[in-house]
């Protein structure tokens, strides 16, 4: 008796949901239609009076390449509170001047500095650039030091193939067991995830 009565039910409930499913869909096509029609009265206005503003996508500022990579980077240098943060120009500028990767030096800086938190008092050396045992490179300001090291890594490296973190790794820190390449690589990862 029971299957008897799940049955029935069964033959009762599913036409009518079918029904239902079919009337909602006939009922959301006339609504479409609906729309288009108003949107071809609306077209016809605007054709008769010349006041009636056209549809308009608001206005839109789109960055260029250059100034997508320099807004990427001071985002960055601003998620870890470095002073490198106002060089971000700088530093796109310079790795276009030098034909090298914009990435990198902020990723050198990551590796060697942590952006310039842990560099060596007074040195503007967020590179760990000509420092190793007592020796310690100063450049004046963060400006000259991203110039120098952008047109040594240009000169000294990428001419001689060395572009990769884990080829530049080899001349720059020759000791490293590929850690420094692995965490440089990364951060250059991370910066392009940003773009």
């Amino acid at each position: 008796m029971r299957r008897l009565f799940l049955l029935g039910v069964y033959l009762t409930m599913t036409p009518l949901f079918v029904f239902t499913l079919i009337f909602y869909q006939l009922f959301l096509s006339s609504q479409n239609s609906q729309a288009v029609a108003k949107d071809i009265t609306n077209d016809k206005l605007r054709a008769e009076y010349a006041a009636v503003p056209e549809k308009t996508q608001g206005t839109a500022h789109i960055l260029s390449a250059n100034e997508a990579r320099i807004e990427v980077l001071r985002e960055f240098f601003a998620r870890y509170n470095s002073p490198l943060e106002d060089f971000a120009e700088n530093i796109v500028e310079s790795a276009d001047k030098y034909g090298i990767d914009y990435r990198l030096l902020p990723a050198i800086a990551m590796q060697e500095s942590t952006l310039c938190l842990k560099s060596p008092k007074d040195t503007n050396n967020c590179w760990g650039f000509g420092i190793y045992d007592t020796k310690k490179t100063s450049f004046d300001n963060l400006a000259q030091g991203i110039e120098t090291v952008s047109k040594t890594l240009s000169e000294q490296y990428h001419a001689q193939g060395l572009v990769e973190p884990q080829d530049i790794m080899s001349k720059y820190a020759p000791s490293n067991t590929g850690v420094w390449a692995e965490n440089v690589s990364y951060v250059m990862s991370r910066i392009s995830a940003s773009l």
